[in-house]
């Protein structure tokens, strides 16, 4: 409250002393998000540091329409696993089907493993169009304001069930239960019911009345029917000219009205489901419903969420990540804005996989990773090991059960460099920011939560990669690299040292495609106590993947080259021609780099050293 009343007219004016609030406060927002997340493993007894834990069901095809199906949306379990309660308790859980979109669903699915996960956010508007659910259930966070008029217009009812979100619906937790669903049944209303007990069974009969009934709602818009329908269209591009992809909706639609659907299919793989399309469309073209025509209705594989990671595990690993022979722990977290086809977070989650990162993954990033097969027909989560290890693909829950990724972060400084805990957030960033080799990637970040949880991540000296439409938050923490101070603190000698190499090279950072991410992700991972062995495995990857990616050496390569022992042997003869032609020269090494007594601070340059 204190930090919110500084945003009131009259209060602070200046943008760095804005920046320090904001990372002090998402700096406690992750305290928040392990609180409750540490709430929902006591209460509801989900995964705990289980790695292997059960493979779930991903896709809106995994969904049996068949049978009464409810729909949860949004963050809170609290009302869906009552849902799967009451299911067990009256001998339903496999005559009614569950499934969810965001972090809802992911909550869920740690509860139940008979749950289907539909996807992210930007399949909700999709998917609720379709009308396959009877009944919805919206408790708070990431939930469009029209649901119910969405809802509506497929015939399905929803149940409100957060005070946070109470949609102007009538509240009737005192009402009889066959009160409620008789009108939900026969009037289709809406309504709020805050007691989640009876909010379930509620839910529960009124989606087994309603199925039977709205078995014409369910149908799919076939191809001959969206042919039909965009032959609406009259070519004026207001369409395209709303989209936040800028797709090309029109010339799509024109196609599709000449039976060929390519292009349809083409914008939908693209589509973040705002809606805004149908809004500035003043012919009534249905986008949305005509999508549901080119949409692939096959299902895919989702591993559920594991919770914390394991002191034991930090054990194993803490050495190889602060050395650099794991070349990073990457966490892909946050929204699915995406820029491009929903599944290039997969596309990047198998290449740093593959290539022995500790690949992360919360929220609905972890969703869309699933939303993408190998030539075998597998996904990451069947192909990768699920342990925090090297090539390792960790689900670790929904949003916050980010709090556990930087959990680990401090975990490694603790158990690892034996930093205590308590009191000592300073020195820990101070240990994650030079040593742990660590990057977040929130490829589609939308929300104010996303915005928090990456500068949770910064403050605690995590380098967070932002996807092109994060430019909308109009805020990155950058440097420049040729000119700034690279002067850190050698913590053996009690020395100042010029570095001369920019690592971590930003904090955070918006980039325009997947190829120039995975680049820079590589180049994030990079630390100023990385040993020779773990510098030339990390330059490999980081050489490699530009080579690849974007063609050539990396310009900015001499700046992370500390010596020739950090040259990766593949490319030595390469990168020596070219930093001769740089004029490179060879920059000190660290073992124990910090920034404690490089700036005014209480705390002593003893406290970094255990």
């Amino acid at each position: 409250i204190h930090v919110l009343s500084s945003t009131h007219t009259g209060q602070e004016g200046d943008p760095v002393d804005y920046e320090s609030k904001a990372l002090h406060i998402s700096m406690l927002d992750h305290v928040c998000m392990e609180a409750a997340d540490v709430a929902q493993i006591v209460g509801f007894k989900f995964p705990t540091s289980k790695a292997d834990t059960p493979i779930v069901d991903l896709g809106w095809g995994a969904v049996d329409k068949s049978k009464p199906v409810i729909l949860v949306v949004g963050h809170n379990p609290a009302c869906s696993t009552e849902v799967i309660d009451y299911l067990r308790k009256e001998g339903l859980e496999d005559k009614v089907e569950v499934c969810g979109i965001c972090c809802t669903a992911l909550e869920t699915t740690r509860y139940s493993d008979k749950a289907k996960i539909v996807g992210p956010l930007s399949r909700q508007l999709f998917f609720v169009r379709t009308g396959i659910a009877d009944v919805i259930v919206a408790d708070e966070q990431c939930i469009r304001t029209d649901l119910t008029i969405e809802a509506s217009k497929v015939g399905s009812v929803v149940i409100a069930s957060s005070d946070k979100a109470c949609r102007g619906l009538e509240e009737v937790s005192e009402r009889p239960t066959d009160e409620v669903v008789r009108e939900m049944v026969d009037q289709r209303k809406h309504f709020l019911i805050l007691d989640h007990r009876k909010a379930a069974e509620v839910a529960v009969k009124a989606a087994l009345e309603l199925a039977p009934k709205r078995k014409a709602e369910k149908e799919l818009m076939t191809p001959e029917q969206a042919k039909e329908a965009a032959k609406a269209c009259k070519a004026c591009r207001n369409c395209e000219q709303v989209c936040p992809n800028l797709l090309p909706l029109m010339e799509a639609v024109q196609k599709a009205a000449e039976g060929d659907f390519e292009g349809l299919k083409w914008c939908f793989e693209r589509c973040i489901g705002c809606g805004k399309c149908e809004e500035a469309c003043t012919h009534g073209v249905p986008f949305q419903r005509m999508f549901q025509s080119v949409a692939s209705w096959e299902t895919w594989k989702c591993r559920a969420g594991r919770g914390p990671v394991m002191d034991t595990e930090i054990r194993k690993v803490g050495a190889p990540i602060v050395l650099g022979t794991i070349p990073g722990v990457i966490a892909f977290v946050g929204c699915s804005n995406f820029p491009e086809e929903i599944d290039e977070v997969a596309e990047m989650v198998e290449e740093f996989a593959r290539r022995k990162y500790i690949v992360v993954l919360t929220g609905c990033s972890a969703m869309v990773a699933g939303m993408r097969k190998d030539k075998d027909g597998l996904t990451v989560y069947e192909k990768f090991p699920p342990d925090f290890d090297a090539g390792g693909v960790v689900n670790i829950g929904s949003c916050v059960s980010n709090a556990h990724i930087s959990g680990a972060g401090m975990k490694i400084a603790n158990i690892f460099a034996n930093l205590p805990l308590r009191a000592n957030y300073e020195v820990i960033a101070d240990y994650v920011l030079n040593r742990v080799g660590a990057c977040g990637v929130a490829w589609g970040a939308m929300s104010q939560k996303a915005a928090s949880i990456g500068t949770g991540f910064n403050r605690l000296g995590v380098p967070v990669v932002l996807g092109p439409h994060s430019s909308k938050y109009r805020r990155q923490y950058l440097s420049r690299k040729e000119e700034d101070d690279w002067t850190v603190m050698d913590g053996r000698k009690k020395e100042l040292v010029d570095t001369q190499e920019p690592t971590p090279e930003h904090l955070c950072i918006v980039v325009e495609s997947k190829e120039r991410a995975m680049v820079t992700i590589a180049k994030l991972c990079m630390r100023k106590n990385d040993t020779p062995q773990g510098r030339q495995i990390k330059l490999n990857h980081y050489i490699d993947l530009h080579k690849r990616l974007i063609g050539g050496l990396p310009p900015d390569l001499h700046h992370f080259v500390r010596t020739e022992r950090d040259i990766p042997m593949f490319f030595k003869r390469e990168v020596l021609a070219f930093l001769k032609e740089k004029g490179w020269q060879r920059k000190p090494v660290l073992s124990l780099p910090t920034f404690i007594g490089t700036y005014p601070t209480k705390v002593p340059i003893e406290a970094v050293i255990r």
